[in-house]
């Protein structure tokens, strides 16, 4: 479907603490796009909210460069802005969009939601999947829903920490520490901190709390391997080998991930082959219960003892192609251009399942004409 010649608008950047990784997925992105023969559009949101196009949009958001107001892609609605791109080389229609946006605003609903107001294919997960997915504390729950194991948790809420926070630190105290306070709606490790003592616990949550009014606390878990899976699919998803990653950090904070360079991983994980396959199994199941669809990539952490548990799941994985999700593919067989190529399809027949949908009703009996 995806070989014949599209014109794929690809949106980054983003109003989120994430913005600087989406930069670096987008130009992969762009440029496995560009050598599979397709017309290019780039959409750059600014961290303040402006949608802007052009050759040079991920150059300017990179470097953080003063942008002519005559960029931005002012339309009628958000059909026309998404459907038929103002660029500087004239009115543009899109066939699909490719989101590389990480975090808020773009990986949680809010940017599918858009989309399919426009009407326009998408690569990814729909609203509910995208929406679910991010919110670490309905992942957690979910999963206990459909027997998917996960650590013990607590939430806090901005709103009522102040009143209850004796309790809650009590709460904490009971898993055990050490423990991972965590933004429940945020990626790429941004706000997290590794807490070992009850001194310590207070400024982590109020620094998690500077980036969402909800933050999930999990009990860790020690030695653990972290083992991550790669999803390709629909209806029918499959799971890529299991990976492992291995932190230059204390845990894969920010900086292991993307500063210091120096973590890396071995693709297939050293584990037994049915541990292997039931994080697979889990990966999948994760997925469907999710709602998920085109991609995703599910973390888990593994004991020495095998014992499995699921961490989470990112379905707007980090895109470059030395990114996990792309070397987990990389590994099972499909080539970087491949699972681009891939990822259209996925999202032009799940826009053409969609539209053979009744949109209108016309009762029986005519009530509302009564």
């Amino acid at each position: 479907m995806s070989r014949t010649r599209l014109r794929v608008g690809v949106i980054f950047g983003g109003r989120s603490g994430e913005h600087e990784v989406s930069l670096v997925s987008a130009q992969s992105v762009m440029q496995a796009l560009s050598d599979l023969g397709h017309t290019v559009i780039p959409i750059g949101i600014t961290k303040s909210g402006r949608w802007i196009s052009g050759s040079q949009v991920a150059q300017q958001l990179r470097d953080g460069e003063p942008i002519d107001q005559s960029t931005d892609l002012i339309t009628p609605d958000a059909q026309r802005a998404l459907t038929s791109v103002s660029t500087p080389d004239g009115l543009t229609k899109l066939d699909v969009v490719f989101p590389v946006l990480h975090g808020t605003y773009g990986e949680d609903g809010t940017m599918q939601g858009l989309l399919e107001l426009a009407d326009v294919p998408y690569v990814g997960s729909g609203v509910l999947g995208s929406a679910v997915a991010m919110d670490k504390v309905i992942q957690k729950q979910i999963c206990r829903a459909v027997d998917l194991p996960v650590v013990p948790y607590v939430v806090i809420h901005a709103h009522s920490y102040p009143e209850h926070a004796a309790a809650l630190h009590s709460e904490i105290m009971a898993l055990g520490y050490p423990v991972f306070v965590k933004p429940a709606n945020l990626g790429s490790s941004v706000g997290i901190t590794k807490v070992h003592s009850q001194d310590e616990l207070a400024p982590a949550i109020m620094e998690a709390l500077t980036y969402d009014t909800k933050v999930i606390v999990e009990r860790g878990v020690v030695n653990a391997h972290e083992i991550e899976v790669a999803i390709l699919g629909n209806e029918n998803p499959e799971a890529s080998v299991p990976g492992e990653i291995i932190s230059s950090n204390e845990f894969y904070d920010y900086d292991a991930k993307y500063v210091d360079g120096a973590s890396s991983e071995k693709i297939p994980a050293p584990l037994p082959k049915d541990v292997l396959e039931r994080i697979q199994s889990y990966a999948t199941r994760a997925f469907t219960a999710y709602n998920c669809s085109g991609m995703a990539r599910v973390d888990f952490l593994v004991t020495d003892t095998h014992d499995i548990y699921l961490n989470e799941i990112n379905t707007i994985p980090g895109f470059t192609s030395i990114s996990m999700y792309s070397k987990l593919w990389e590994a099972s067989g499909v080539s970087y251009t491949e699972l681009i190529r891939r990822l259209l399809d996925l999202a032009i027949a799940r826009r053409h399942a969609r539209a053979q949908l009744h949109t209108s009703y016309t009762p029986k009996n005519n009530w509302y004409q009564q």
